[in-house]
């Protein structure tokens, strides 16, 4: 869609125009702009306070309408549920919900199938999901079954409530033993699909901690403070310890076809019932043969290390 800006919309914010125009709500717009959709003047534009000026050129494209959920045979292993909600291990290799190129076969067509009430709680297409994992990363993940318990997860994640510990192999030997990464991110201009370490981003915050480490490699437990798109991927290679099989982050080729990032551990307050519910995802098949192909580590203990890959830890 191309557009003149008129005159009454003359120093009005980027997202309002856009919203005017195409006739959609501010929310679809400011969407809109961050995704990198938006184009003034022939420019890309990713802020959406932007102001415009009358007759400026404003460029678009509206996302296709998003097509009906349909209930899949998902494969997923449920850790932990009640009536209100539940706790999934998602295999790698798994969309979480349609998008661009992935209409079907998502864990949100799984979650349908088999829980058909949920149909209509959160977000269409996405019913139930109040977080996400990327592609190629295997673990844990909450979701909700009603509308009451998906506006009380949405609030523990605001809040930073939920824990989540991840498991990474990284690139190199890390030599600090804890740390902590603290870098805004944003959109890759360049690459849409992509995120990079930005001080226009929004802010994001891991903390790490070194489990074990070989000659190349160390294994790090890694926990959120902050949940933003590929924000552990985009951290780690930030200090030069990419994520192992990561190649969208310039991570080494390793013998597993994806990244080395499980999602491990999963801990919070239940939003409705005040019960304390911890759960752990053991390494999937791929990342324990992983391991265990290197051997005993120069620094660290194989004790925790078969823990975490029985489900003990």
């Amino acid at each position: 869609m191309i557009f003149t800006v008129p005159a009454d919309l003359d120093g009005e914010r980027l997202d309002r125009a856009v919203a005017q125009l195409a006739e959609i709500s501010r929310g679809q717009a400011h969407a809109l702009v961050q995704a990198g959709s938006v184009w003034l003047n022939q420019a890309i534009a990713l802020v959406p306070s932007t102001r415009v000026g009358v007759g400026a050129a404003l460029e678009f494209e509206l996302p296709p309408a998003r097509p009906a959920l349909a209930p899949e045979p998902i494969d997923f292993e449920v850790i932990w549920e009640d009536e209100h909600l539940a706790v999934v291990n998602k295999p790698a290799g798994i969309v979480v919900h349609p998008g661009a190129g992935h209409a079907g076969a998502t864990l949100a067509a799984g979650f349908l199938h088999r829980w058909p009430q949920v149909e209509g709680v959160g977000e269409e297409g996405r019913w139930g999901m109040v977080h996400r994992l990327d592609k190629g990363t295997s673990g844990l993940l909450v979701m909700a079954k009603t509308s009451e318990s998906y506006a009380a997860l949405k609030s523990l994640v605001a809040a930073r409530k939920l824990e989540r510990r991840y498991l990474a192999m990284v690139d190199g030997a890390v030599e600090v033993g804890t740390g902590t990464i603290e870098a805004a991110i944003d959109r890759d201009p360049s690459q849409p699909m992509r995120r990079r370490v930005s001080a226009s981003g929004k802010p994001a915050r891991t903390h790490y901690r070194r489990l074990a480490s070989w000659e190349a490699q160390t294994l790090l437990e890694l926990t959120l403070e902050t949940g933003r798109t590929h924000q552990i991927r985009v951290h780690l290679a930030a200090i030069d310890h990419p994520v192992v099989g990561d190649r969208t982050y310039g991570g080494p080729v390793a013998d597993v076809a994806r990244p080395w990032l499980h999602s491990w551990r999963l801990s919070f307050l239940h939003p409705l019932s005040g019960e304390i519910v911890e759960t752990v995802a053991p390494l999937p098949a791929d990342l324990a043969a992983s391991l265990a192909e290197l051997g005993k580590p120069a620094v660290g203990s194989l004790d925790e290390l078969a823990e975490i890959s029985n489900g003990d830890g």
